[in-house]
């Protein structure tokens, strides 16, 4: 059986498209509309929680964006775009790589739903101000980690830049984030998108995306169905 990608348009999946071009396995790309703003019905029939990314392999269905990685790597992939215990960047991989999902995504997630919430938008929200700073923070740890780094881990592009790509892009599509003080953010943008594989995953899974407006400080365009 080859494995399936099922792509849900302008959402986490796109990891999962980027990842397999990276590393170059064969697998059948599905790609689902959103309808119009959250997943069609045949897109959460795949999985309990209808979310993306779903991948299936074989009698496999899987979900959550840092289970398929890992299954595509360590069973596609030969191990390739991780660090392994014994190296010096071992632990800078381990962090960076489930801080994207497990501190950034839910800080942005959480300020997209405040800043809906009635009298978010009061400049003295004690709540959306909050937020706002730990955000901050989180941006001010990724950018300081770029100054001495090329990629998150060190000097070789891993999975863990796969996994933050889309939540500092992409997503901001969802929650307009600006990254205009950032400059070591937006040259990993440029070093990012010059790689081949994410080039190719984006032509095929978000050809209708303009990365250009996507890589720039100031946030890029909303997304049409966003309120």
């Amino acid at each position: 059986m080859v494995l399936t990608v099922h792509h849900l348009g302008v959402s986490q999946s796109e990891r999962i498209v980027w990842l397999c071009e990276e590393l170059g396995i064969q697998y059948e790309l599905k790609k689902y509309n959103r309808a119009p703003l959250l997943s069609p019905p045949e897109y959460q029939a795949l999985h309990p929680i209808g979310a993306a990314p779903v991948i299936t392999d074989g009698n496999i269905t899987l979900a959550e964006s840092e289970a398929c990685v890992e299954y595509i790597i360590n069973i596609h992939g030969k191990g390739a775009l991780t660090v392994k215990p014994g190296q010096d960047n071992y632990a800078d991989y381990l962090y960076w790589y489930y801080f994207t999902n497990g501190s950034l995504q839910p800080a942005i997630g959480r300020a997209l739903v405040i800043a809906t919430m009635p009298g978010a938008g009061d400049s003295d929200s004690p709540i959306l101000a909050r937020f706002v700073k730990r955000l901050k923070q989180y941006f001010a740890l990724i950018d300081g980690r770029l100054e001495n780094a090329t990629w998150l881990a060190g000097d070789e592009f891993t999975a863990a830049d796969i996994m933050m790509m889309f939540s500092l892009s992409t997503m901001r599509k969802f929650s307009p984030q600006d990254l205009s003080e950032y400059p070591n953010i937006l040259a990993w943008f440029q070093r990012v998108v010059k790689r081949d594989g994410y080039q190719r995953a984006m032509k095929k899974g978000e050809p209708d995306l303009d990365v250009q407006d996507l890589i720039q400080g100031p946030p890029p365009k909303k997304f049409a169905a966003m309120p």
